[in-house]
């Protein structure tokens, strides 16, 4: 299921596509759903008038990144399909909200054009429905927005004719509030203007029918310049004039029982839930409703305007009591509760019973015939509200609650989540003013952002603004985000966010408030149940029961099963309570505990998942909590993958808390993930302060494997000079320790930079040390990627029939070794030398087979090289089509991996084929791109595969021109030892 009637959303939930780029080509591709979007399109609708060089790379980057998110939420990746032109989105019948929505508006006025008005009412109402506020709010891209607003304006016209058939059926006064909201949203509307007039005039207020005309003309005079339409004129004429005809006949009835309270005029964000719970009860015939929430998240507002909402279904009586359930007062008793309940029916207080089953049973008795709603707002328990449940078929009972209510027998649950980016502006607009939004767009986002788009945080937020007109929203913003206590700046008189979370924190079990009260310690986004027994020190079992505890009352949010999270305030109140109530030591302790665990379970991670994990592992402290770390709780690589920013932010803890060891250990423990899956940026800044951490505590070991592994990043990132700097501190550090595990495996690294860098024999000599100093350890398995890295410099070089030798004996061991990465490498290094020596459609094989467990590796930058040695022998196998798609898929993988060096390789290549395939004008400007990124990273074999490429795209235009490119492509390729010298040298002959 696709949403573009409002925020975007994919599958069954609100979209978790994040990059704003994503959701743009997302946004396009669905609101040209079903037809080719050329990528021009999507280039102009991302950066409009100052597209980068690489702008269809990052597109098709995109498209990539979205199969995967689509795959990830539930959708059909093969739903966006790919063209020579662009892409599109194919959608099934019911897929996407916006046919939905025009399906049903299609169906309604051909109801209007039949007569039939109570079936065309049901039609627009169904069609309205779909949507959950402006058409892809929060999108901001040019080409987005208008195609938004040609649907924005849709939906106004069938709210206008769907209010016109309803005024005609005689439903006009219920819709007073939407035609109200309607109209202030869109002032100039004289269709809309003109509904509401004739709603108002249906319940008798004629003054306030003629105050709609005289703001409509005063309006038109201002903005437009004109007067009212003539049907607007007329409408004004006949209110003044008495004799307006109201349609439809109204039922004869006493006068209702109305004790709800004043439902807020600034109600806002919730229409789709209220829309969505009007239909469920209208049609489910749903008798309990149950409403429940975090502190502040708006549940009894919603309430009070769906008993509004649904007044006219149940006429004989609308009622409202607060149960206190989290109040500062005590809970009130379901005696109690049913005695006010009785009183608001008009049932005097002699009539009462004092027997508390007594009172029920007359609450159930007065009720049994009546059509009515009940809101029982604020209740504290299953128990609280059991007895105060009406029996009848025509009552309607809307519970709220800060607990989810799991011990009633019957009730249709539903969880309010906090407020989108757009509503909470919104909201935020209606309190303080629309123009001082507009004149803030930026500061208000930061606002709502900052109040973590808590309704009750945004509505204390603004009341400040509104009492202080001098201030600036940004004034305001940065006391929320500058590093200050958010909770103190949300408080308004008598009411607090802080007082709110108060209130829920006081009604859970003591152990749970323990355990929220450490949670605050957590540095990270999500956890799971064993961070929460690390920190609490308690039981796995008992913490998963202290989180249940904690996500019933809405304290903590289960965002996945077995993930948890705080709410931004919630945390912050949660740190405020472990400041005030918590020793030094008693933080310290807990926090010992969590790095503990954490680090074990991702060194046991990595192991597990990726079996090539550092060969000179780094020495760890005991594990605290073996039974939280056991061989039945291996963690897998979507462990990996959804802690990876919690890995980060440990390392940043222990540095803050002066547990250095853990800090270079879990930096260490992390490197062979971040480098797997190409985080190269987040793995330099880690290790980076896993160095100062190591550095601090005098640490030899530790500064060597931390510059051992920055050198890893340095080096995939083409950052040479600093890479061989700092594996040549690892190789002196670990020589003085008398490490030659650590030694092999830095000579090792150290070869592949030289390597790069044109020195093959220095590379190879590395690499000869590496294996006289494993010969003595009598490792085997840790030879194999020694082997790897000399068949990858052999290959480079051009010795394919020696590269062939050592990486049989490579894919030897792996096996021997059980080691399904080191396997796949070898696989593909035999299969690249065998293609090189003419042998293609079996060297073909291997790789594809290669390419299957990397891809079931995660390891994108493998992914990357195997498409490209694909790639290659299909064109040489006279298929540059193939190459193409291929090379295109490399350079995504590549993209993926952070790689930059990989990528200049994948576009050097991809304009090879491009040139082969008959495109010389794309495969030049590639080459030229190319060129000019590899002279940035000093990437000098690239560089000469540039400018050779060059050369070969103007050989036959202008042989000049070539035969210059190929003078610097020879030189280049001298220096480097580069095989491909000597096809140039023959090139050059050619042309005399």
């Amino acid at each position: 299921m696709f949403g573009i009637l409002g925020p975007l959303r994919v599958g069954d939930g609100e979209a978790t596509v994040t990059a704003a780029r994503d959701r743009t080509v997302l946004a396009m591709l669905l609101l040209h759903a079903g037809r080719i979007v050329p990528v021009e399109d999507l280039v102009d609708a991302i950066w409009e008038d100052r597209p980068p060089a690489t702008a269809r790379a990052q597109v098709q980057t995109c498209v990539s990144r979205l199969r995967r998110r689509l795959t990830q939420l539930g959708v059909r990746p093969e739903s966006i399909v790919t063209d020579p032109v662009g892409y599109a989105v194919r959608t099934a019948s019911g897929e996407l909200d916006a046919d939905l929505f025009t399906r049903g508006v299609d169906a309604a006025r051909a109801a209007v054009g039949a007569g039939q008005l109570a079936e065309a009412r049901r039609h627009y109402r169904a069609a309205l429905a779909h949507w959950r506020g402006p058409a892809l709010a929060g999108i901001t891209s040019r080409s987005v927005r208008r195609r938004a607003q040609v649907l924005d304006e849709q939906r106004l016209a069938a709210l206008e004719e769907c209010v016109d058939v309803e005024v005609r059926l005689g439903h006009a006064a219920e819709l007073l509030d939407e035609l109200t909201e309607a109209v202030d949203r869109h002032p100039l509307r004289e269709r809309l203007r003109g509904h509401l007039m004739l709603a108002l005039s249906a319940v008798g207020r004629q003054a306030d029918a003629l105050a709609v005309y005289r703001d409509g003309r005063r309006l038109y005079a201002e903005e437009l310049g004109i007067e009212p339409g003539p049907t607007l004129q007329e409408l004004h004429q006949r209110v003044l004039a008495g004799d307006l005809a109201l349609a439809g006949p109204q039922s004869p009835r006493a006068a209702p029982v109305r004790a709800l309270p004043r439902a807020i005029r600034d109600f806002t964000g919730r229409q789709e839930t209220l829309a969505r719970l009007v239909k469920e009860i209208e049609e489910d015939r749903t008798r309990v409703q149950l409403i429940d929430g975090m502190a502040g998240s708006g549940k009894t507002t919603l309430a009070v305007h769906l008993a509004n909402a649904l007044s006219d279904r149940y006429p004989d009586a609308q009622l409202f009591i607060d149960l206190h359930g989290h109040s500062e007062r005590e809970p009130v008793s379901p005696a109690a509760a049913l005695a006010a309940l009785l009183r608001q029916l008009g049932v005097p207080g002699e009539r009462i019973p004092l027997d508390e089953d007594e009172r029920a049973a007359l609450w159930r008795s007065e009720l049994a015939d009546r059509r009515a709603v009940v809101v029982l707002d604020n209740a504290a328990s299953a128990a609280q509200v059991a007895k105060l449940l009406p029996s009848g078929p025509g009552t309607l009972t809307l519970i709220t609650s800060r607990r989810r209510l799991t011990g009633l027998d019957e009730g249709r649950p539903s969880s309010l989540a906090v407020l989108d980016p757009d509503e909470g502006i919104e909201l935020l607009a209606r309190v303080v003013g629309p123009e001082r939004v507009a004149a803030e767009p930026e500061a208000a986002a930061e606002v709502v952002r900052g109040c973590g788009y808590l309704p009750l945080a945004i509505r204390l937020a603004a009341a400040r603004l509104a009492h202080r007109p001098r201030w600036r929203i940004a004034d305001l913003a940065a006391r929320l985000t500058g590093g200050r206590d958010a909770l103190t700046e949300l408080v308004a008189g008598e009411r607090s966010v802080g007082r709110a979370f108060a209130m829920s924190y006081a009604q859970v079990v003591p152990a749970a408030q323990r355990m929220f009260r450490l949670l605050g310690l957590y540095p990270g986004t999500t956890f799971d149940a064993r961070a929460a027994a690390a920190l609490a020190d308690v039981p796995l079992p008992d913490a998963e029961h202290l989180l249940d505890e904690l996500v019933d009352a809405h304290l903590v949010e289960e965002s996945d099963p077995g993930r948890f999270r705080f709410h931004d305030l919630v945390r912050d109140y949660a740190r405020q309570l472990m400041v005030e109530t918590a020793s030094d030591a008693e933080r310290s302790a807990a926090v010992e505990r969590m790095l503990n665990v954490h680090l074990h379970l991702v060194v046991a991670a990595s192991r597990h998942v990726h079996r090539t994990a550092s060969r000179t592992p780094v020495p760890q402290p005991p594990m605290l909590r073996p039974d939280l770390v056991g061989a039945g709780t291996v963690p897998s690589v979507e462990w990996l993958d959804e802690n990876r920013a919690n890995t980060t932010a440990m390392i940043r803890l222990a540095a803050e808390t002066g547990w250095d060891a853990y800090c270079w250990q879990l930096a260490a423990a992390g490197w062979v993930h971040w480098y797997a899956h190409g985080h190269l940026d987040e793995l330099i800044e880690m290790h980076l302060v896993g160095l100062r951490a190591a550095e601090r505590l005098g640490d030899d070991a530790g500064i060597a494997a931390m510059h051992n592994y920055l050198a890893s990043g340095y080096h995939r990132l083409a950052r040479y000079a600093e890479a061989i700097a700092s594996m040549e501190v690892a190789l002196e550090l670990r020589g003085r320790l008398g490490d030659r595990t650590g030694q092999a495996a830095t000579h090792r690294n150290a070869a592949m930079v030289h390597a790069l860098r044109g020195n093959v024999p220095t590379a190879l000599r590395h690499l000869h040390e590496a294996m006289d100093l494993l010969r003595h350890e009598g490792d085997a398995g840790a030879v194999v990627p020694i082997l790897g890295n000399q068949a990858a410099i052999l290959l480079a070089a051009g010795r394919f029939t020696e590269a062939l030798t050592v990486a049989r004996r490579q894919l030897m061991l792996a096996r021997s070794a059980g080691s399904l990465y080191d396997a796949a490498m070898a696989m593909g290094h035999v299969a690249a030398a065998r293609g090189r020596l003419g042998h293609g459609e079996p060297a073909l094989r291997r790789l594809r087979a290669a390419l299957a467990i990397k891809r079931r590796l995660g390891n994108r930058y493998g992914v990357g090289e195997l498409l490209n040695e694909i790639g290659v022998l299909e064109r040489a196998g006279g298929r540059p089509e193939a190459a193409i798609e291929r090379h295109r898929e490399a350079l995504v993988a590549m993209t993926d991996a952070g790689d930059r060096l990989g990528q200049c390789a994948s576009r050097n290549l991809l304009a090879r084929a491009l040139l082969d395939a008959g495109d010389g004008a794309a495969a030049l400007d590639l080459h030229r791109r190319v060129l000019a990124d590899a002279a940035r990273l000093d990437a000098r074999g690239e560089q000469a595969r540039a400018l050779d490429g060059i050369a070969r795209c103007l050989r036959a235009s202008d042989p000049a021109e070539a035969r210059a490119h190929w003078i610097r492509a020879l030189a280049l390729y001298r220096e480097i030892e580069a095989p491909e010298r000597h096809e140039v040298e023959r090139l050059l002959a050619e042309l005399g």
